[in-house]
């Protein structure tokens, strides 16, 4: 069967930090529903646009929150211009979405090709940068005194 993904998660994509990491899977396949829905025709794509993206951006949001969490605890020294990136990505994505609920000149498969590129550029310089820190401040040692576990479904720890 042949795969309508617009994106495969790639191991090179790994920032090295699980949790992340599982998220920006998550990501990745929340952005391929996007798509796939953008290849079943305009109504179609309508529905599965209005179904997928408010998951999307709830998504979104919460995995922001997660990294941000993560920064603040750590004193992260990037922490601004990291958060920065987060609200502007967050603000074009409500844009987006108006836009399309407001029936005016949106383009799902170009606001879905956006998600795509954001994401894996985000991922390529940003948190690959956070994820280095991390495993420096692990490997030095300086995680000992730091509490490093989100609250998920279940707990899950950054480092396995």
């Amino acid at each position: 069967m042949e795969s309508h993904d617009l994106v495969t998660w790639q191991k090179s994509y790994s920032v090295n930090i699980p949790l992340i990491d599982s998220q920006h899977i998550e990501l990745v396949n929340l952005t391929n529903k996007l798509y796939q829905g953008c290849l079943k025709g305009k109504e179609s794509t309508a529905e599965v646009f209005m179904q997928v993206v408010h998951s999307t951006v709830d998504y979104v949001k919460y995995h922001f929150s997660t990294e941000e969490k993560i920064m603040e605890r750590i004193n992260y020294p990037d922490f601004a211009v990291h958060k920065n990136e987060h609200n502007d990505f967050v603000r074009e994505v409500l844009k987006a979405v108006e836009d399309f609920s407001k029936g005016t000149s949106f383009k799902p498969l170009n606001f879905v090709m956006y998600l795509k590129e954001w994401i894996l550029a985000h991922i390529a310089y940003s948190d690959t940068l956070l994820g280095k820190y991390l495993i420096n401040l692990k490997q030095t040692g300086e995680l000992q005194n730091i509490t490093l576990k989100i609250k998920q479904d279940s707990d899950r720890f950054l480092f396995e």
